[in-house]
This record gives C-alpha cells, structure tokens and sequence, in this order.
C-alpha cells in the first residue's frame, strides 16, 4: 500500500515540473513576441551636458571643445605653505594609559586631539600647553604639545 502511496506522489510531482516547465516556455515565447527589439540602437543611453542621460543624441552644433591640458587629474598643488602657528590651550581630557586627549583651545575653545607621540613632556588634565597642528587621517591633531 505504501508503494503506490509513493507512485502517486511521484507521478503527481512529474505532473507539476512538466506544467512548470509548459507556463515557463510560454512565458519566454511571450518575450520574444513582445520585444521591441533588441538590437544596440534600442540599448545606447547618452549623457546631456547637464549629466542626465537621455535616449536623444547629443547635438554635434552644442559641442565645446576642451584642451586636454587643461583638464588636471588628483588634488591640486599648494601654492603657498600654511603658516605654521603656535597655539595655547589647557588639556580637557588625557588618558595616559591609553595614550591619547584632547586640547581645548583658549582662544576659539576649539578641541584638537593629542597622540602621547605628539608630546615633547608629559601633560595632565587641567596643564596649560602650547601646541602646533597638523591634519591627521581624521581630522586635525595637537603636535610638539609641552607646558607653559
């Protein structure tokens, strides 16, 4: 009894790959019929001078020409070094286990951050430093800090 419990199932399954497989094709064969074609003039996109893209060509009577030269490629060079200052500030917070603190400028009571590298002396919270700046990976950091 269980042997055709079983033949029943397998038919039943082999009933609905072969009606998946049917609703398949015909849903390939409806594609293709209801195509517009495929060909590359249906596929090319252009970009306006406003950088949208767009299916119309661009007009040729519209076109700039642009000296290669002229067209310059990663960051610009520095005309003009920055002037290094010396700043002073009072230490608001410094971790020496960890390393690390930062400094809260007296004048515009901006926080930079401070490496134990950046250090000429050791420091502790509430110390009065001058300190010069450099730009970091995250931003810009106390360096050559010492008391005042």
């Amino acid at each position: 009894m269980a042997g055709s419990q079983e033949t029943f199932n397998k038919k039943d399954k082999e009933k609905k790959r072969l009606k998946k497989r049917l609703e398949k094709q015909k849903k390939q064969a409806d594609r293709k019929a209801n195509a517009q074609g495929g060909g590359p003039e249906n596929m090319i996109a252009y970009v306006d001078e406003y950088g949208r893209i767009t299916d119309t060509p661009p007009n040729p009577a519209n076109r700039k020409r642009i000296d290669a030269g002229s067209i310059e490629l990663g960051v610009p060079k520095r005309d003009k070094e920055e002037a290094i200052s010396i700043r002073t500030g009072r230490v608001d917070f410094f971790d020496s286990t960890k390393g690390f603190g930062f400094i809260k400028e007296t004048d515009t009571q901006e926080r930079f951050f401070v490496h134990v590298n950046g250090l000429t002396e050791e420091i502790k919270e509430g110390d009065m430093v001058s300190f010069e700046t450099e730009r970091g990976l995250k931003g810009i950091n106390a360096i050559r800090v010492k008391k005042v």
